[in-house]
């Protein structure tokens, strides 16, 4: 039975309510500081830790629960007589539940401009100790760590004439070993990032996810799934609003990252439209109507079942331009009321609304870019690279036209989103064709155009690679492309060269290749 508890919270959501069920049971109240102060103000009775102790807060507040007669009362074991012993013979009592919950550290480091001083301040020192302490004890002492869990703890206590139970101590606990281990990642990392600038990666990754949802499966019905949120300063997905539709699905959240990243690659109005992670058309415009339309048309059979993300508001012309075509999901910073109206006609399709990822300094992913590997982790930074095609001189006989850099300078920003081998068929505000992930570069240019046909005639190519011989620059030829941008580096760089003079096309070399696998 619970007769004794140690309260000591900085958030104090829902404590003095809790605080006022347990003293109605008869259950000693011990606390400190500000938790005591805010129940006492209530009417509740408390016990000043440091009276308990016989010791005061000392250092400004960082030496208060640091003691024996605290821990004591936490790490020893009712059902060993030597622990009991012990306690009895220093006038030390047994404390039955910890209520304590953290220092902002987490909300501390992410203000902006914070001090390290402040930061450092933040740590706490005696709330993981009692927590880690209680939950190593958790058969005798109940641990709560989540304001979340007083009502449901409060209920049990009820029905239990104030008894909680092994398996529900137990799940406590495990969730107290869960929260200071990301509390103590969150702090290594905060200092790796101080202290390791000089470092291009940490010598030990840490860090910390916290369960958003469960998904229904993964990429497949019989795989179990889950989404997590990152502590990041960058642009978060988890963080978008659904607005209307089903479920978030695991594939639905791979291809609306993608879809996101790579609308988010123009300062113009854009539509990027995604199907199995890959683009399948993309558009800029003077609307986000527009902007889709011309997105759509690059290959419409892909776009079946597809996401479709916005870097600009979707309003009611825009929404009715996607109301014939079946789409999974549409993300965009806004959706004005008439959109909203047009698309509760299709109530399955999953709407998300994302204004974050209109601020400056969220229109990146933060951290790293990670992929899992058998017993490891790889880890990259992400492809921010932004090479200035309009400032590149040809390296072909031809220099290109204006129209022909615009329509480069688009293709190559779309590239970089497209599984490799990637070839792009644009033009200045729209791509023709993509071919998308073949182990020949000569076939992603050819499957590149099994969609596009005659579109692509007077089009420009983007190819993630170099081209390793001529043979695909004939079928650009072919196919009536007028220009190219690669990166170049092949031993038959000279032979594509010539091939492409042969033809009277302008080519592009940027020394940088944007492979995505």
């Amino acid at each position: 039975m619970i007769k004794r508890a140690l309260m000591s919270v900085s958030n104090k959501k829902g404590i003095v309510e809790f605080a006022k069920e347990l003293s109605a049971m008869e259950v000693e109240i011990l606390s400190t500081g500000g938790t005591a102060k805010a129940l006492r103000d209530a009417g509740i009775e408390v016990v000043e830790v440091s009276d308990y102790t016989g010791f005061p807060e000392m250092l400004d507040g960082r030496l208060k629960t640091l003691h024996p007669k605290i821990h004591g009362g936490l790490l020893s074991r009712r059902s060993h007589p030597k622990d009991m012993e012990d306690i009895k013979k220093h006038d030390i009592k047994p404390i039955d539940m910890v209520v304590v919950n953290l220092y902002p550290f987490e909300e501390t480091i992410s203000k902006p401009n914070v001090t390290f001083e402040e930061a450092i301040e933040n740590i706490d020192i005696g709330g993981p100790t009692m927590l880690r302490a209680a939950s190593k004890n958790f058969q005798d002492v109940t641990v709560v760590v989540d304001p979340d869990d007083y009502e449901p703890i409060l209920k049990e206590m009820k029905t239990s004439k104030g008894e909680i139970g092994k398996e529900t101590k137990l799940n406590l606990a495990k969730k107290v070993f869960a929260h200071t281990a990301r509390y103590d990642t969150l702090i290594a990392d905060y200092l790796a990032g101080v202290t390791e600038r000089e470092r291009s990666f940490p010598e030990y990754l840490t860090m910390s996810f916290k369960q958003v949802a469960v998904l229904r499966y993964g990429e497949n019905p019989f795989q179990k799934a889950a989404i997590y949120r990152e502590r990041s300063s960058g642009l978060s997905l988890p963080d978008a609003r659904v607005l209307q539709g089903k479920e978030m699905s695991f594939n639905n959240y791979l291809d609306t990252h993608s879809a996101l990243l790579l609308a988010l690659e123009f300062d113009k109005k854009a539509c990027a439209i995604i199907k199995h992670n890959n683009p399948c058309g993309v558009a800029v415009g003077d609307t986000s109507a527009d902007a889709y339309r011309k997105a759509a048309k690059t290959d419409p059979v892909s776009a079946f079942g597809g996401v479709v993300a916005f870097n600009t508001g979707v309003d009611e012309d825009a929404a009715s331009e996607m109301h014939g075509l079946f789409l999974e999901v549409v993300i965009a910073p806004a959706f004005t009321k008439g959109a909203l109206e047009v698309f509760s006609k299709k109530p399955n399709v999953r709407l998300l609304e994302f204004p974050e990822m209109l601020s400056p300094d969220k229109r990146r992913p933060g951290s790293w870019d990670m992929k899992r590997i058998a017993g490891g982790l790889l880890l990259q930074g992400w492809d921010y690279s932004t090479e200035d095609i309009m400032s590149l001189r040809a390296v072909t006989k031809r220099q290109p036209t204006k129209d022909e850099l615009h329509a480069m300078a688009f293709a190559w920003k779309v590239c970089k989103h497209v599984k490799s081998n990637a070839i792009v068929y644009a033009f200045k505000d729209r791509t023709a064709g993509i071919g998308i992930g073949q182990t020949k570069r000569v076939f992603s240019a050819q499957t590149g155009l099994m969609n596009a046909g005659e579109t692509v005639k007077g089009s420009v190519v983007a190819s993630d690679g170099f081209f390793p011989f001529r043979d695909g620059i004939d079928v650009l030829h072919e196919a009536g492309v007028t220009a190219v941008v690669q990166p170049g580096g092949s031993v038959k760089d000279e032979e594509v060269i010539k091939a492409a003079d042969e033809y009277g096309m302008a080519m592009l070399i940027t020394g940088v290749r944007h492979f995505r696998h």
